[in-house]
């Protein structure tokens, strides 16, 4: 039974070698283990607050790209509005300075045919004049061949003649 119950002695310098090894442990080991422990606490929670604010910078990051995201969109639609109010602008001007060309040019056309036919007219009644007193001319030239055929148109005209 002697291995069952220990004997004082045996009980005393163990507890001695054990204290002994404690205060060496607590000087030497436990206080650089306890500061690596903390170290190593203080570094989780610094990489943790480090990741929460990662995550909010992101957060606000993203929202800030969906604002700008927006603000381009609006801007983009209202760009293409003015592009499209822009078009539709030009196009009625140009449609609005054709028709004015095409007004001006049928007019100029218009008053170009007048004048032309104007001037047809009066070369036609400048040859029918022409060409009247031409065939009057000869046909009197053959009828008044004698004296008294002249002699006869004179008396004629002087009868026509109104007297006041």
């Amino acid at each position: 039974m002697q291995l069952v119950t220990p004997g004082i002695g045996l009980l005393f310098w163990m507890l001695v070698s054990f204290s002994i090894v404690l205060v060496i442990l607590k000087k030497f080991a436990w206080q650089p283990i306890l500061k690596v422990i903390k170290d190593r606490e203080d570094s989780i929670q610094h990489s943790l607050d480090a990741a929460k604010r990662v995550k909010e910078e992101m957060a606000q990051l993203q929202q800030d790209n969906e604002r700008i995201l927006a603000e381009a969109r609006k801007e983009r639609e209202g760009i293409l509005k003015e592009a499209r109010d822009a078009k539709a602008r030009i196009l009625a001007e140009a449609k609005e300075k054709a028709t004015e060309e095409s007004h001006k040019l049928l007019e100029s056309a218009r008053s170009l045919i007048a004048s032309e036919k104007a001037a047809a007219v009066k070369e036609i009644r400048n040859q029918v004049v022409s060409l009247s007193v031409e065939i009057a001319q000869k046909v009197l030239q053959e009828q008044l061949k004698g004296s008294s055929a002249q002699q006869q148109l004179a008396e004629k005209f002087v009868k026509d003649l109104p007297l006041n």
